[in-house]
C-alpha cells in the first residue's frame, strides 16, 4: 500500500517549519519528514528535531547545500525510497526550501522512482498575510523583502515571481500570520489568492494553528488539475476559447498579421474576465499577432505600473523569429526566458506533423503561430492604459518591413536562457 505525502512549500519565513511543527504535535500518526533547506547549515531540520523530539534525527532526512526539485532532484527519490525501505511510518511530509518550484517536486512522486511507493495527498502552500498584502496587494507599501539567491547561489528568478509560482501550483493555501493584517486587508490577500489559484482551497490561521487533519487528510492532489488552475492559465484558455467560438460563429477573423490593430479590435480581443470585481481585482488577457519591438518591451517592462500584479504568457519579439519567449512578471522585476520553438519554425516534415496533430491551431500563411498572448492580473489598473502601453511596443508597418537584425535586441536566444528587467523606480 503506498504512502500518503504532503509536500509543504512557501517562501522563508512563511512559517512553514512551525506549521510542521504543530502537525506533528498534534496527530497520532507516525509521520517522516524529509526537510530541505538551501543554507550550509540545515535550520529547518534542527527545528523540526528539537521539536519533535527526534534527537537521533533518523526520520529526518535532510538534504543540504541544494535544492530538492533541482540539483538535489535524484537525491530526493532515493532518500524517500530509503525511508520507507528502513522506517515504518503513516505519512510523509516534504518541507521544501523556500526557493523549491513545487511542481517538479509534485512530479517525482507521480512519475519518479517513488511514483510506487507513495500516494500524493496534497501540496500547500503557506503565505505570510503581511508580507503578501504589502508586496502585491498594496501599491504603496515598501514591504518587499531582501532578495534571495538561487539554489546555485547564482540564479536570477525573481523571488517575486517564484512565490506565486509557489500560490499557482498547489492545492490548500495557508495564509499565515493574520493577526498582523486588519480584516480589510487579510479579504483583499484572500480575495488575490482566490484570483491567482481558483482551484485551491484557502485557510486564514494565526501562529500556523491548524488542525492536523486539515492538510493530512486533504486528498485534493491532482497533478494535470494543479498544472492548469493558476489564474493566469485560465485566462489565456478562456481567451482562446472565446476566439474559437467567434471564428466558428462565421464572423470575420479578428486577428492581424498585418496592418495596424484598431480600437475595435482591441475591444473584442481585451476581455475583462471573471472574478472578484470587488477589491478592484481584475483579470484580462491581451493577444496580438504582430512582434513586440525589442528595445520599446523591455523599456515597457522597466516601467510597468505597480497595479499590475502578475502578466504571464508568450510573446514574439522581432529578431527571435525561432524562440517562444515567455514573459513571465511578478512585483518589480520581469523574467523573459526561451521555452520553447515557434511551430513555424521547425523544418517542414516536423511542421507540418504538429501541424496536422492540432488541426485548430491559429495560423498565419506569413508567419505561422507566431503571437504574443498574454494573461493580465491587477488591482485598481486602468487595463485600457496598459493595453495601448502594449500596442505601442509592436512594430509598425514600417517596421514590420525593416530588417530586424539591426534592432538592439538584449532578449534571450537559448532554450532556457532568461533575462530580467527590473522595474526601474524600484521595489513598489
Amino acid at each position: 500500500m503506498s504512502t500518503p505525502v504532503t509536500l509543504l512549500c512557501g517562501e522563508l519565513g512563511a512559517g512553514k517549519t512551525t506549521l510542521l511543527s504543530r502537525l506533528l504535535e498534534s496527530t497520532d500518526l507516525e509521520i517522516a519528514v524529509l526537510v530541505n533547506d538551501v543554507g550550509a547549515v540545515n535550520v529547518d531540520a534542527d527545528l523540526v528535531e528539537a521539536r519533535t523530539d527526534l534527537s537521533t534525527g533518523e526520520e529526518v532526512v535532510a538534504l543540504e547545500n541544494g535544492c530538492i526539485c533541482c540539483s538535489l532532484g535524484n537525491e530526493l527519490s532515493r532518500s524517500v525510497i530509503e525511508l520507507q525501505r528502513e522506517h515504518e511510518f503513516d505519512h510523509l511530509v516534504v518541507e521544501a526550501s523556500g526557493v523549491s518550484e513545487p511542481e517538479p517536486i509534485a512530479r517525482q512522486f507521480v512519475r519518479g522512482p517513488a511514483a510506487g511507493s507513495y500516494d500524493p495527498n496534497a501540496i500547500v502552500t503557506v503565505v505570510d498575510a503581511r508580507r503578501f498584502h504589502d508586496r502585491f496587494v498594496d501599491a504603496d507599501s515598501d514591504g518587499e523583502p531582501p532578495a534571495i539567491e538561487g539554489a546555485d547561489g547564482g540564479g536570477t528568478r525573481p523571488l517575486a515571481d517564484l512565490v506565486l509560482e509557489q500560490v499557482e501550483f498547489c492545492d490548500v493555501l495557508v495564509v499565515n500570520k493574520c493577526d498582523l493584517v486588519n480584516e480589510r486587508e487579510r479579504d483583499s490577500v484572500v480575495a488575490l489568492l482566490e484570483t491567482i489559484q481558483p482551484r485551491a482551497e484557502i485557510v486564514a490561521t494565526e501562529y500556523a494553528t491548524l488542525e492536523a487533519d486539515s492538510l493530512l487528510d486533504a486528498h485534493r492532489f491532482d497533478l494535470e488539475a494543479a498544472t492548469d488552475a493558476a489564474g493566469w492559465k485560465r485566462a489565456l484558455e478562456d481567451d482562446a476559447n472565446r476566439e474559437r467560438d467567434h471564428d466558428h460563429g462565421g464572423h470575420d477573423d479578428h486577428t492581424h498579421s498585418h496592418g495596424e490593430e484598431t480600437s475595435h479590435d482591441r475591444g473584442r480581443d481585451h476581455h475583462h474576465a471573471h472574478p472578484p470585481e470587488r477589491y478592484g481585482i481584475s483579470v484580462d488577457s491581451y493577444h496580438r499577432r504582430r512582434p513586440f519591438h525589442p528595445e520599446r518591451i523591455v523599456a515597457l517592462l522597466a516601467d510597468l505600473p505597480p497595479e499590475l500584479v502578475r502578466a504571464k504568457g508568450l510573446c514574439w519579439i522581432a529578431g527571435r523569429e525561432d524562440q517562444a519567449i515567455t514573459m513571465s512578471q511578478a512585483g518589480d522585476e520581469t523574467a523573459l526566458e526561451v521555452t520553447g520553438r515557434w511551430i513555424a519554425s521547425l523544418p517542414e516534415r516536423r511542421r507540418e506533423r504538429y501541424r496536422r496533430g492540432q488541426p485548430d491551431r491559429e495560423w498565419d500563411d506569413e508567419w505561422g503561430d507566431r503571437e504574443i498572448r498574454l494573461a493580465l492580473i491587477g488591482r485598481d489598473l486602468d487595463l485600457d492604459a496598459l493595453t495601448d502601453r502594449f500596442d505601442d511596443c509592436l512594430l509598425t508597418d514600417e517596421e514590420m518591413a525593416a530588417d530586424w537584425s539591426t534592432f538592439e535586441n538584449r532578449t534571450p536566444t537559448a532554450m532556457g536562457e532568461s533575462t530580467v528587467v527590473a522595474d526601474e523606480r524600484g521595489p513598489s
